[in-house]
């Protein structure tokens, strides 16, 4: 058994650190959200919102993005028209959580990890935000796909770029692309 441990103890350290991070920065986040109330919406979805209106503003889109009246959630009106609604899961903030867990489980050099994070973050989120900026105009005019659009497509989209961001890292920062640099 002690053989087995030894030999796959790299393995055994990356999965074990990354559901340690996975777990804390879940369980952070969860009392984060407990800070709203239930028809409350989080600063960090709203501040997203808040850039989406920004960017289609920036695009010249009439765009109006308001909280509910009665539910936690944004409702994005666009071109007079409500089309989406952007909630709590819209933030790309599970996502940047998985991203994190990784990067810090095939962590390299200190600095290097906290700023290779910090760039993974501020990109998730603007291509987060362009997301559902893009989202919003292609289901005003293509409503008959919006299924496809947001359930397939684009988190295809933010997956596969994180997925890149992974790959990045492994190959040029992580401590196995230094091992791999030096023979």
């Amino acid at each position: 058994m002690k053989k087995y441990l030894i030999q796959f103890k790299p393995f055994l350290n990356f999965v074990g650190t990354f559901f340690l991070v996975y777990i804390v920065l879940t369980i952070l986040y969860k009392f984060y959200l407990n800070n709203y109330g239930i028809n409350d919406l989080d600063g960090i979805t709203t501040f997203a919102g808040h850039n989406v209106g920004q960017l289609l503003s920036l695009l010249n889109y009439e765009i109006t993005i308001q909280k509910s009246i009665s539910e936690p959630w944004l409702e994005v009106i666009f071109k007079g028209k409500y089309i989406v609604r952007i909630i709590e899961g819209c933030n790309a903030v599970s996502v940047i959580v998985l991203f994190v867990s990784f990067i810090a489980a095939f962590s390299g050099k200190l600095k290097t990890t906290l700023l290779f994070i910090l760039f993974g973050i501020l990109s998730i989120h603007v291509l987060n935000v362009i997301r559902i900026a893009l989202l919003t105009v292609l289901i005003y005019y293509y409503p008959q796909h919006s299924h496809f659009l947001h359930g397939v497509v684009f988190p295809l989209i933010i997956y596969g770029f994180v997925f890149v961001l992974w790959l990045i890292w492994i190959n040029k920062f992580s401590k196995y692309a230094a091992k791999n640099q030096t023979k």
